[in-house]
């Protein structure tokens, strides 16, 4: 089952399910059947996202399929992910 989750393969976020150090390792199951890992560059509460790959300045954030919200820094695979990197997406 591994450490952390992915809820869509289209997803570049993967959600914690524990408390997770800086420098550990995350490994998921994704959708097809196949497991991934990374190594956390940030100490990320449990529940919280982590960068799939990297994602850069401007850059939608996906969860659930779906954009969540813009990419407000360049943010690095393995970095925390929550309001201090993200920004919401203006709805018109």
């Amino acid at each position: 089952m591994g450490n952390a989750k992915i809820i869509d393969d289209r997803d570049n976020v993967i959600v914690a399910i524990d408390e997770i150090q800086k420098g550990d390792s995350l490994t998921y199951v994704t959708n097809a059947g196949g497991e991934e890992s990374l190594r956390t560059k940030d100490a990320v509460p449990a529940f919280h996202k982590i960068a799939r790959v990297d994602i850069a300045q401007g850059e939608y954030i996906v969860k659930y399929g779906e954009y969540i919200g813009l990419a407000s820094s360049d943010i690095k695979k393995g970095e925390h992910i929550h309001t201090h990197n993200v920004k919401n997406i203006e709805k018109s």
